[in-house]
């Protein structure tokens, strides 16, 4: 095991976790003991970890399972071991599709967790050095978690930010809400240099100013009334990692102005200090407005917009690339199945091809929400059309209605059923089989319809 490993232990029981962390400590690797589940989020934000040992019950609001998943979210190569007295086959097997590396069962054999320590620490001692072997390699270099796709845009866009990331340059993301722009900006930073410091994201949209400005800046005791303690800064916390600014379009303008001069001179002052703090912090920014527009309107500085727009990428809408709505499908599919346990294998044709020709004006959110919908009420062992949301189903049906009724008129049953096939066909590539799924006919029928045609 490398002595440069770290090691957080997570338990309610402070001489639990000590003890824990002594053990380790014996190996020659550095273990943090940390007594409750905010603590550990805010170690897991702010500091690199190879393992964390998590009690599963903490007395809080935050449970082993929360850590699990902020772990995973943070870096997925980090391993996770929970510990608990109240082992279920259930709660077992969730950990493990949550990407648990392993659990024990109290009382804890100390020699055991060692063994599971090391092993945990190889794992993901290995996995880093596959991920720099797969930077060696050349295009394949930028890593994403999520879904890349067929889109050719988005692999335009990949090639960019493979060359943008490991620099040092802002970036502005452009594009409609939903479209991924967060991922896409965790993207950059995991494939940064500063891919082991903190990644902190914000919502300029949704922050009072005097908040916005507390949370990018921090403030110190009494600054303004609810002020009790004083409070870190964002920019702070970020130092040597990256701060995402999500829909920065939305920011007020004396914020704006306040934000340039950090992004000018790299220096913060709490609210109501007189202290300068130095920070270096990468920035990212989004954005679903046009800022140029912003501009002309007043609403946006122009050399705040030069400040931000080192790179600038312009993520298409959801609608513009159905052909990665299959591997979007598969992925929050399984993402879904593994959050609530579900028994769900997998989605029918059917269904999958109403998915695809759905227009996603909430883009990629809403098809992710929407597969997890369609998993919490599947009562088979596939997704089918049934299980889609009605809104969905309903609005498709509508546009379906609506074009149908301006050239339907005038038109035999025959050559409907015609056109039917034609354009079920093209759908699916000439594939017959999910074509006949499709129309709700039997194949046999679908293929004498064809040859009746003569298609």
């Amino acid at each position: 095991m490398s002595n440069d490993a770290v090691i957080l232990v997570v338990d309610d029981e402070h001489s639990h976790a000590d003890g824990i962390a002594e053990a380790l400590e014996k190996l020659g690797i550095k273990a943090i003991a940390v007594y409750s589940g905010k603590d550990a989020l805010e170690i897991l934000h702010s500091r690199q970890v190879d393992v964390v040992i998590t009690d599963l019950k903490l007395g809080d609001d935050i449970d082993g399972l929360d850590i699990l998943k902020q772990a995973k979210k943070q870096s997925s190569n980090t391993e996770v071991i929970l510990i608990t007295a109240y082992a279920t086959i259930d709660t077992c097997k969730e950990a493990l599709r949550l990407g648990a590396y392993d659990y024990l069962v109290k009382p804890i054999d100390i020699d055991q967790l060692r063994t599971l320590t090391e092993r945990a620490c190889r794992k993901r001692s290995a996995a880093i050095q596959r991920g720099r072997r797969n930077d060696k390699a050349g295009k394949e270099d930028f890593r994403f978690e999520g879904v890349r796709g067929k889109n050719p845009t988005m692999e335009g866009i990949f090639e960019v930010l493979r060359r943008v990331a490991p620099a040092n340059i802002s970036v502005l993301i452009e594009g409609q809400s939903g479209t991924g722009k967060e991922l896409l900006a965790r993207a950059i930073h995991d494939n940064s240099r500063r891919a082991d410091k903190p990644f902190r994201p914000v919502n300029c949209a949704g922050l009072t100013e005097t908040l916005l400005e507390s949370e990018l800046f921090g403030h110190v005791k009494g600054a303004f009334t609810g002020a009790s303690t004083d409070r870190k800064g964002l920019f702070e916390i970020a130092d040597k990692g990256t701060l995402f600014l999500d829909e920065i379009g939305d920011m007020p303008l004396t914020m704006q102005a306040k934000l340039l001069r950090v992004l000018e001179d790299g220096i913060v002052v709490p609210v109501g200090s007189h202290k300068p703090i130095v920070v270096d912090v990468r920035i990212i920014s989004a954005t679903n407005h046009d800022l140029t527009e912003l501009i002309e309107q007043k609403k946006f500085r122009q050399d705040l917009y030069f400040r931000i727009k080192g790179v600038s990428i312009s993520l298409p809408a959801l609608r513009n690339r159905a052909e990665d709505i299959p591997a979007f499908v598969e992925y929050f599919l399984a993402e879904a199945v593994a959050e609530t346990g579900s028994e769900v294998t997998g989605i029918t044709d059917a269904a999958m091809a109403v998915l695809t020709d759905y227009d996603w004006p909430g883009n990629i959110r809403q098809l992710r929400n929407c597969i997890r919908t369609m998993v919490v009420i599947c009562e088979t062992d596939k997704l089918d059309v049934a299980d889609i949301p009605p809104e969905i189903a309903q609005r498709r049906q509508l546009t379906a209605g609506s074009q149908a009724s301006r050239s339907l008129a005038g038109v035999s049953l025959n050559e409907l059923e015609k056109q039917a096939i034609v354009d079920t066909l093209a759908k699916t590539r000439n594939n017959r089989e999910k074509a006949a799924k499709i129309l709700g006919i039997g194949e046999r029928t679908l293929y004498r319809k064809i040859k009746e045609y003569n298609l």
